[in-house]
């Protein structure tokens, strides 16, 4: 169930490794195109970056794809058909690795030039951002997918908030993926009002509508769980940020009043951040009426097994878990932290509930448990609303048609910028 983790001497082998790594799978002949370099901290973010890139790539841009080495980073860029670099980057405050890695970037950016910059994650954010100033890039993106200090407090805290604001002062733009996450970076002068955009409704890939559709799935038997228990899901890292303590605590005191109900938890233990006790983490796993699965690349298939999504995270930037499980036709319990909030119309697709509360946890999921009719009904609203307002057709034709006005815009101007759509 655990993610996969490397030794000291491997950790070191990888880190000295030359910056780039060969072009996988890059079309000839397209040299001339504009070249826009997309970085993350962590290879297995590539994974949500999957549709994006080949977007970009059809939309006629040259796409590199940057982040630490790992399996899913040339899977990715396989798939999507784009070329990959491998560079180390720790997802931790670590300041002499940082230097070097930042020394690498821009290097690398010295070499490839792009015309457009894209990083997100914190690390791969500031050290990106600032490398891409330094080399003199024209169009700097910071793509913000959530705040990270929201969850810390003291000395760290304020070194976070501090690395938010130079990673935005070193971009043009500052791209918030949801409405709660630009008003959370407005209130906490992250960046001025107009270099903090968010286009459309937000969502950084929105969601694909035939790969997560309602449907019936023969997973529950592969798993080990009964087909008439009430299944509660969950998707995305093991962390003490997503709230999985909660959740535990949550579904433990559910369970006295609802003992027919299972905990399907798709996702490993993410153990380099933020990561649970082992206490916990054998709680987890020897647990009777819980089921973890691990890692897992394709999640559309997990939500067909699932009556309901809980969501119970102490911070957000727009998850995608919930549109999945949305576009999937089940009802998302979520929070109100920030970006959480702005993936669930309460009342009508699911429920909004208090951050680091068990006893939320408890109520909200009883309802549901209980009311079938009020499950089914809310999950087809939820696939109606997923679909109207976050397909990934749309979401993406406004991320090509921004990073094109980048492109378009005379050399001389400023970053064009769209304006901010609400949903509401």
């Amino acid at each position: 169930m655990r993610g996969p983790k490397q030794s000291m001497g491997q950790m070191e082998r990888a880190s000295a490794q030359p910056a780039s790594a060969q072009p996988v799978g890059t079309p000839k002949g397209d040299s001339e195109l504009p070249h826009i370099l997309v970085g993350v901290t962590h290879d297995q973010t590539c994974l949500i970056l999957a549709g994006r890139l080949r977007a970009l790539r059809e939309a006629g841009f040259r796409v590199t794809l940057v982040s630490s080495p790992g399996p899913q980073l040339k899977q990715i860029a396989t798939r999507e058909n784009v070329q990959c670099v491998e560079l180390r980057m720790e997802r931790g405050i670590s300041p002499f690795r940082d230097c070097i890695s930042l020394w690498k970037l821009f290097r690398l950016l010295c070499r490839l030039k792009p015309d457009v910059t894209e990083f997100s994650t914190p690390k791969a954010g500031l050290l990106g951002t600032l490398a891409a100033r330094m080399a003199g890039i024209r169009r700097r993106v910071y793509l913000l997918r959530g705040l990270r200090m929201e969850t810390t407090t003291g000395l760290k805290g304020h070194l976070l908030l501090l690395a938010e604001k130079l990673a935005a002062s070193s971009a043009h733009s500052v791209l918030c993926n949801s409405e709660s996450l630009r008003n959370e970076c407005l209130r906490l002068a992250v960046a001025h009002e107009p270099k903090l955009l968010m286009l459309r409704n937000g969502s950084s890939n929105g969601v694909d509508g035939e790969r997560f559709s309602p449907g019936p799935s023969d997973l529950r038997w592969k798993l080990g769980i009964p087909e008439r228990v009430v299944v509660i899901g969950f998707v995305g890292r093991l962390t003490c940020d997503k709230g999985i303590p909660e959740l535990i605590e949550g579904f433990d005191a559910a369970l006295d009043e609802a003992p027919d109900t299972y905990l399907l938890l798709v996702g490993w233990f993410d153990e380099s951040d933020d990561p649970l006790s082992e206490e916990l983490q054998e709680r987890i796993t020897n647990h009777p009426r819980i089921v973890c699965t691990g890692f897992v690349q394709d999640t559309a298939p997990y939500y067909k097994t699932m009556d309901l999504l809980i969501l119970p995270s102490r911070r957000e930037g727009f998850p995608n878990a919930a549109l999945e499980a949305a576009s999937s036709g089940i009802p998302v319990i979520a929070t109100f932290a920030t970006g959480a909030r702005d993936a669930v119309v309460p009342g009508l697709t699911g429920i909004l509930i208090p951050k680091r509360s068990p006893a939320a946890i408890c109520a909200a999921s009883l309802e549901l448990i209980r009311d079938k009719k009020r499950r089914l009904r809310m999950g087809q609203e939820a696939r109606r609303w997923a679909l109207q307002y976050f397909s990934d057709s749309d979401v993406l034709e406004a991320t090509t048609d921004f990073y094109r006005s980048l492109v378009d815009a005379d050399a001389t101007t400023e970053c064009v910028t769209e304006p901010v759509v609400s949903m509401r």
